[in-house]
């Protein structure tokens, strides 16, 4: 098994239409500072080795001014030396708003499946998600949204549930074209009538 590499991920992301929140490695604190353009970032540090970066400390929100990207960036190396290789990842701070989670998964029985629910902290909590077979149609992708316990909190209009099934049946078709054995998008964070995806964790 791989872990693909956050720029590959993004990659496979774009050629199906999926947007991601903008993101570049940095190697220093000045490269950090320089990709912010003075609106708050956040840092990551990448590594096979740590799947809960929040758990393990390494992920820094809402950085905005020179002393605390520098501040953040020093933080993160340190932090992430003990789970080399790494790699620091700056990411524009998303908006706020509504989390979910689209994952895919490989069942030995069923083959490739694609799930929805409500994402980041809730996926755990709640365990309010919805599965099916790939490939999946408009009308499953809809399905699995109103089969939820959440749908009218991750959907409370018609065109957030139309764009959220759209993103549901654009994910299953890159998990079911590809070599792709697991796919996590946690969390996309649904904002003011649009999306972002802010985690990537693809798996071949």
């Amino acid at each position: 098994m791989e872990l693909l590499d956050y720029s590959r991920a993004n990659g496979l992301l774009t050629r199906y239409g999926i947007k991601s929140v903008k993101s570049e490695y940095v190697k220093s604190a000045k490269e950090a500072l320089t990709f912010s353009k003075g609106s708050p970032i956040v840092l990551k540090a990448l590594t096979d080795k740590a799947l809960h970066k929040t758990k393990s400390g390494l992920i820094i929100l809402n950085l905005a001014t020179e002393k605390e990207i520098s501040d953040a960036f020093s933080a993160l190396s340190k932090r992430a030396e003990k789970f080399r290789p790494y790699r620091i990842l700056a990411q524009k701070m998303a908006s706020n708003g509504i989390e979910i989670i689209i994952g895919g998964k490989t069942d030995q029985q069923f083959g490739k499946m694609i799930l929805i629910g409500l994402g980041g902290i809730y996926v755990e909590t709640f365990k309010d998600v919805a599965m099916r077979t790939c490939p999946i149609t408009k009308h499953d992708a809809e399905s699995m949204l109103h089969q939820l316990k959440s749908s009218k909190v991750i959907a409370p209009d018609q065109k957030t549930e139309s764009m959220v099934a759209d993103l549901i049946l654009k994910t299953s078709r890159l998990f079911y074209d590809s070599r792709l054995t697991e796919l996590d998008l946690n969390p996309i964070i649904l904002h003011d009538g649009t999306y972002d995806a802010v985690d990537l964790r693809l798996i071949q």
